[in-house]
């Protein structure tokens, strides 16, 4: 503490001009002043530095730090981030999905009042040109306005893009201020519950292929969340905000949840112990079933028909084998203003996994016991969001889900790094090498008729390399081969392959060089 009292009095004394402009109070002494705030002072005093071209020679100094909630990924990151992109990419593809692209940047008035209580996140940009815009805060509500623009009235896309969100970042639980999101959705006028339940099968086979561990996809219904609002005494202008509340049930024990109804949004007692009964409830279709039956719940012809389609979810599920993961959970609400029916979410559920993101405050024992690390796929059914867009208020239903691919990658990263998995940050093939001095421009003639053929190679940028550096490049970066040129080699109109891993060394014809190297990239 004495260390730290005194290094922040030496900056504030270097830095006396300074002081006026930050209203800092001279330092009299350690007593009654927290690391905290001496870390917050000192930061705030190096930046104004910074800023006013301070440094010691004059020269104007760079704050060298990524914006708050934002970072860098270096390469062994973005080959992780590049494999996970690519098997989520391939399953929409293989489920008949075609891709868009829309501005990072909308109408302020396209993305206001969208998202409920969370519209407080979304970004304002200053005025350009008479035009009031905002960071897009999904990719969903910009889906919607493409549709409305175009007039398009049946298409399944997947579009990945990054969204901005003005939250408190969690850097290490995967919760940035840009992100990337993963898109896919099935607009169009469809049999009830079929587009539904492909959503989900997505999901189950995305997350399957990652291999991220144990998940539940738990689903729900808007309008069964209304139903029971509505059966429970809740007045129909505190729905939304409700249920805004309910959504933080995956985040916040159900006293606290019950506490901020009742103090906060002015529910009373009985309407919150009443939707706290519900609330705790989760099962299948014989849970659907059982709530039909329920007195008050029958009452309610939203909830009726949102049951109603949760079983003919749940036989569609039955057929696309995938109801082992799934849940029919009434807590889940998901909070965006724009759903309408069925609402869905993947969590991961492991043992000793507690690091990454805890769901709730309580789930803090034992590596053993099985906790949630967060929602890592959402999304639902949004019949009215296109006609909000159109002039003539021409709805398109729509049904889709995003993957949350930030705390995918979180995950995943931490678990290499926890294996020390070597994760190969380039796609070389073979490296063109020489065992003698002067063979340069043999390397070079070799590595361009190998790029030419499309494989992957490379050379090292020196005349003269020594043959055990260019073989110990390969080791340290994964080329799995490297074709060896020397005067015999050349003489004989060979060159000598040797597979990294083995040692083992054969002369191929420069005729079937080419040939061979695709024959053992393929098969490896």
């Amino acid at each position: 503490m004495t260390m730290l009292a005194l290094s922040f009095a030496r900056v504030c004394s270097g830095l006396a001009p300074f002081r006026t402009a930050l209203h800092l109070q001279p330092l009299r002494s350690a007593s009654g002043i927290t690391v905290a705030q001496i870390d917050e002072e000192v930061a705030k005093l190096l930046e104004l530095k910074a800023r006013l071209g301070g440094g010691d020679d004059g020269k104007h100094q760079f704050v060298l730090k990524t914006p708050k909630g934002t970072r860098d990924y270096n390469p062994k990151q973005m080959a992780i981030r590049e494999r996970v992109f690519n098997t989520i990419t391939r399953c929409f593809k293989r489920h008949g999905a075609e891709t868009i692209d829309t501005p990072v940047f909308e109408l302020k008035e396209t993305l206001t009042g969208k998202y409920g209580e969370d519209s407080k996140l979304i970004y304002d940009l200053k005025d350009q040109g008479g035009e009031l815009l905002s960071l897009r805060y999904d990719l969903t509500v910009p889906f919607a306005r493409y549709l409305a623009m175009n007039k398009i009235t049946n298409i399944k896309r997947y579009h990945i893009a990054k969204v901005y969100r003005r939250d408190n970042p969690a850097m290490t639980r995967g919760r940035y201020r840009e992100f990337y999101q993963c898109d896919f959705d099935i607009a169009g006028q469809y049999d009830a519950m079929i587009p539904d339940a492909e959503c989900l099968k997505i999901v189950h086979e995305i997350l399957s292929e990652l291999e991220l561990g144990d998940f539940r996809i738990k689903v729900n219904d808007r309008r069964i969340l209304d139903g029971m609002f509505a059966v429970c005494g809740v007045p129909d202008d505190k729905f939304r905000t409700i249920c805004s509340t309910v959504d933080k049930l995956d985040k916040l024990p159900w006293q606290e949840v019950r506490k901020e109804m009742v103090d906060e949004k002015g529910l009373s007692e009985e309407a919150a112990d009443q939707i706290g009964e519900y609330v705790s409830l989760h099962g299948g279709m014989d849970l659907a079933e059982r709530l039909l039956q329920d007195p008050r719940m029958s009452q309610s012809k939203q909830a009726c028909a949102g049951l109603s389609d949760i079983k003919l979810l749940f036989s569609y599920l039955q057929l696309f084998q995938v109801t082992d993961k799934v849940v029919f959970d009434l807590s889940l609400a998901r909070g965006l203003d724009y759903y309408t029916g069925v609402i869905y979410e993947a969590v991961l559920t492991q043992a000793g996994v507690a690091p990454v993101a805890p769901a709730s405050n309580d789930t803090q024992n034992g590596s053993e016991e099985s906790v949630s690390v967060g929602s890592v796929a959402g999304g639902g059914r949004y019949d009215g969001l296109v006609g909000m867009f159109d002039p003539k208020n021409r709805k398109v239903p729509c049904v889709g889900v995003s993957i949350g691919i930030e705390r995918i990658f979180s995950i995943m990263e931490q678990r290499a790094e926890a294996a020390a998995e070597k994760v190969r940050t380039t796609e070389v093939q073979v490296l063109v090498a020489s065992a003698q001095k002067n063979l340069l421009e043999e390397r070079l003639r070799l590595v361009t008729e190998l790029w030419n053929a499309g494989i992957k190679a490379e050379v090292m940028y020196k005349k003269n390399p020594k043959l055990l550096s260019q073989l110990q490049l390969c080791e340290e970066t994964g080329i799995p081969l490297v074709a060896i040129l020397g005067e015999q080699e050349l003489k004989d109109g060979v060159v000598k392959l040797r597979v990294v891993a083995s040692r083992e060394e054969v002369d191929v014809s420069r005729s079937d060089l080419i040939t061979e190297i695709k024959r053992r990239t393929s098969e490896a």
